[in-house]
């Protein structure tokens, strides 16, 4: 009977070693679902600039916090505004079977989306998923592989801004690479509020970076006031922007921090560290947690400031109001 106790005793410890074992947590920040596996993401971003940039760093940061440093490797990847370099990194990443690719900017977005069916992919730095996806009935998530969060900013607010700053505006010039679908939605969305306050404005766009300077050039020789969208062609070239239209003494209310600080006056920001974080967590909830991906509904930036860019403003002698925060260099 003794013996028989000393065996039972023994199997029992074994097995509460086991099950803590089971329960201990390696991983900072998070529980790593699969003990020992080690996730590797791919990330094509469209092209290197400031917003991207920190959206790529707020996504790493999240899985980084999230998995442990040692759980996840990540294959980062740069198009150089390039939609035939997307597709091919996306096939790339496809043949490797990567666990998840993370989408930076439409053009990523859409490459991604027509390389898998499977691999879920996350976007970030996307306007609009309807429109970059071309879904006529969105619910808010998109029914498939895909979700993400998006770096639209109020509109309305925007506009509102133009008008605090710059009351006695005539003339808006909208200004945007008409390669980029995203900056044609918020185009007309802008143009609604412009209609509503009965500003003129009228749209000037650039198919590449080459033709910026002749376009800015005729937009600053006809209005008051610029208007630039979020859009990636236009925050790469902010210098050419900035040579031409503050020497003509043209102020730009810009959509983001980083256009702002290249060539803007102000905007109505977002982080987008915030989103590309969020898209760490939300892809945490895919890989660990078991998400459904179809039905993940597209987040949004949780907040926005008022920033402008003091060098610019004093070049232009524009004051602002006192809620402004100045973007620092």
């Amino acid at each position: 009977m003794k013996k028989k106790f000393l065996v039972l005793l023994t199997v029992t410890s074994l097995i509460a070693a086991a099950l803590s074992g089971c329960g201990s947590d390696g991983a900072e920040g998070g529980t790593q679902g699969d003990s020992g596996k080690v996730y590797n993401i791919g990330i094509c971003q469209l092209v290197e600039h400031v917003a991207l940039d920190a959206a790529t760093q707020g996504f790493e940061d999240a899985l980084k916090e999230k998995l442990g440093e040692e759980n996840v490797t990540f294959d980062f990847q740069n198009a150089q505004g390039e939609q035939t370099n997307s597709a091919t990194i996306c096939t790339q990443f496809v043949s490797e079977n990567v666990d998840l690719i993370l989408a930076n900017a439409t053009a990523p977005l859409q490459a991604a989306a027509a390389a898998t069916t499977e691999i879920p992919i996350l976007g970030t730095c996307i306007t609009d998923y309807a429109t970059a996806l071309d879904v006529s009935d969105w619910s808010g998530a998109t029914g498939r592989n895909i979700s993400g969060t998006s770096d639209l900013a109020p509109l309305d607010e925007q506009e509102n801004m133009l008008v605090e700053l710059f009351p006695d505006v005539q003339k808006v010039g909208i200004l945007y690479c008409s390669a980029e679908p995203n900056s044609l939605y918020q185009a007309r969305v802008f143009e609604k509020c412009l209609d509503e306050d009965g500003i003129a404005y009228e749209e000037y766009t650039a198919a590449d970076s080459n033709e910026i300077q002749a376009v800015v050039t005729s937009a600053c020789e006809s209005c008051d006031v610029l208007y630039i969208p979020t859009d990636n062609t236009m925050a790469s070239n902010t210098e050419v922007i900035n040579n031409v239209c503050q020497p003509a003494g043209v102020p730009i209310i810009a959509s983001e921090e980083g256009i702002c600080s290249g060539c803007g006056v102000a905007t109505l920001s977002i982080s987008y560290y915030d989103i590309g974080y969020k898209a760490g967590e939300m892809a945490y909830e895919v890989l660990v947690n078991g998400a459904d991906i179809t039905t993940m509904d597209i987040e949004y930036a949780p907040e926005v400031t008022k920033e402008y860019n003091p060098t610019i403003c004093e070049a232009l002698g524009i004051t602002v109001p006192d809620d402004y925060v100045a973007i620092e260099e």
